[in-house]
């Protein structure tokens, strides 16, 4: 594998890959999301209560509510829909992305993006940067899809200035976990902070494949040391990856979400991550910037 965290990589004569052709596998919905809820829930005494109490909420509305389409994101490259979602006399806003309204991609195996979307979620969860809004693999009004908890933007803050900044901690989180899940699109778009200070991110359909596609517009830290929260992070997952320690469960929700080799290619990634501890370079062999940027 591409070592681009050790020194700027030089550029590749055997050119880009075509995604894997594997058979993939997809979790059940309501098995899968049973598990992110129990999860957070197990979490709640490690971490802030009332959050992971929010998170498990999020998980099960998500995963059991009757979903009601209420209209169309026609800015997105495959079918997003506006929904709400209600489950027990709890409702709340979501977007769902069904699986047969995803448009064929060159380097990613059709019908693969929903479920890439649900383990970009996992791993953020577990590593505890929730840099992803809660996220499961469900049926809907269109067939199985992934559904997201809607976020609604500070529209006071300028995400492209925001893109920019070297001294936003969370947004270096994000970076890192780009970096994990080898994201292929981190436009500033894509950026969603709340006024509450909190920053996610989302459309992470293009994630975790096998050759490095890093394609972001947070290149500020590359080859710089990582901070320390980034290191203890990676450590969590490494630790949740390892097939024989008391995490083996991540791994296995993640083969369901994404093939055998991405999950190997996921763990070489933290670990190449752990080893050098700087942040990455840029590919020479891959657009560096996703266009249009924003």
């Amino acid at each position: 594998m591409l070592d681009p965290f050790a020194s700027p990589p030089k550029r590749r004569a055997d050119g880009a890959k075509r995604g894997s052709d594997s058979a993939r596998r997809r979790a059940d919905g309501t098995g899968g999301a049973k598990r992110r809820a129990d999860r957070a829930r197990a979490q709640q005494g490690a971490g802030d209560g009332d959050a992971a109490a929010a998170e498990t909420a999020a998980i099960e509305l998500l995963g059991q509510g009757t979903l009601e389409v209420e209209g169309r994101l026609v800015a997105a490259s495959n079918a997003t829909l506006y929904c709400q979602v209600r489950h027990g006399g709890t409702q709340a806003a979501c977007v769902y992305k069904p699986v047969a309204g995803e448009r064929p991609l060159w380097d990613f195996p059709q019908g693969t993006l929903a479920g890439r979307e649900v383990a970009a979620y996992t791993v953020s969860h577990a590593a505890g940067w929730d840099v992803v809004p809660p996220t499961v693999y469900r049926d809907g009004p269109f067939g199985p899809g992934m559904c997201q908890l809607w976020i609604d933007a500070d529209p006071s803050v300028d995400v492209v200035a925001l893109a920019r900044r070297s001294d936003h901690g969370g947004l270096r989180d994000m970076a890192v976990f780009d970096a994990v899940v080898n994201n292929a699109d981190r436009k500033m778009g894509h950026l969603l902070p709340t006024v509450e200070g909190h920053l996610y991110g989302c459309d992470h359909g293009v994630c975790f494949a096998e050759e490095y596609k890093l394609r972001t517009v947070l290149w500020q830290w590359r080859g710089k040391s990582l901070p320390r929260r980034a290191v203890e992070a990676l450590r969590r997952l490494h630790s949740l990856l390892d097939d024989g320690g008391s995490g083996g469960g991540l791994c296995a929700e993640l083969s369901g979400l994404i093939s055998a080799g991405e999950v190997h290619a996921t763990r070489r990634r933290i670990d190449l991550l752990l080893k050098h501890r700087v942040h990455p370079y840029p590919p020479e062999d891959w657009p560096a910037i996703p266009w249009p940027p924003v």
